[in-house]
C-alpha cells in the first residue's frame, strides 16, 4: 500500500525560477566562499606590502628636510656714465634736408 504522505525524494521548488532549496543553498556557500577569500587575498595582499615596505614608510614619516637658508640676492647695479665725446656731431642726413 502506497502512503500519500510520503515525502517525495526530491525537494520541492522553493521559488518562482524552479530552484530547489538545496541549489539555492549551495549557492550561497559557494558566493560567500568566494566573498571570503577574496576579503582574505585583499588582507593579505595589504599586509604583505605593509611588511614589505614598512622600513620605507617609517622613513619617509621620520623624515625631516635638511633646513634650507632661503637665498639672499645682493644686487649691485652699475651703469656707465657717457663721457664727453672730444669728436665733433656729424651733420644731419641730407636727404632729410631735401625732404623738408
Amino acid at each position: 500500500m502506497a502512503d500519500s504522505r510520503r515525502l517525495p525524494a526530491y525537494s520541492e521548488p522553493s521559488r518562482a525560477n524552479g530552484k530547489t532549496e538545496s541549489e539555492l543553498h549551495m549557492f550561497a556557500l559557494v558566493a560567500a566562499l568566494v566573498f571570503i577569500g577574496s576579503f582574505l587575498l585583499a588582507a593579505g595582499t595589504i599586509i604583505g606590502m605593509f611588511l614589505a615596505y614598512h622600513d620605507k614608510m617609517v622613513a619617509a614619516l621620520t623624515f625631516e628636510p635638511i633646513p634650507q637658508e632661503t637665498p639672499v640676492y645682493r644686487l649691485r647695479i652699475s651703469r656707465r656714465r657717457a663721457s664727453p665725446s672730444a669728436r665733433q656731431a656729424a651733420p644731419a642726413f641730407a636727404a632729410a634736408v631735401l625732404a623738408a
